[in-house]
């Protein structure tokens, strides 16, 4: 696959334990993106954040929680992300997504 030079950054912030269709929601948008083939997904896993609740989680060992934030970045073209987008929608009940313009500077498999 080939990326153009400029493309588009969905990320998606959402919590550790949500889940969607008996799975875990960021597992289930990672599974979504490769099916709807999006260039690639990468789930990142935060120590400490709050969203719109304000109900801060936390990674520190007194105050452990078990729904730590989560997000899930995805680059493609921006029309295969607008495409996504409604995908996804209905099964995020509590998270934000944004997206923006970046530039893609190699996009490579590592095959010879």
């Amino acid at each position: 696959m080939t990326l153009p030079s400029e493309g588009s950054l969905l990320r998606i912030f959402i919590g550790e334990s949500d889940r969607h269709a008996g799975m875990l929601l960021y597992e289930w948008i990672v599974r979504r993106a490769r099916e709807h083939g999006l260039a690639g997904a990468t789930v990142l896993r935060g120590v400490e954040g709050f969203g719109a609740r304000s109900r801060v989680r936390t990674a520190k060992i007194l105050d452990l929680s078990t729904d730590l934030p989560i997000v899930v970045e995805i680059v493609d073209t921006l029309e295969k992300i607008d495409t996504f987008l409604p995908v996804i929608d209905g099964a995020i009940s509590d998270g934000m997504a944004t997206v923006e313009r970046v530039q893609i500077r190699f996009y490579r498999s590592g095959k010879n």
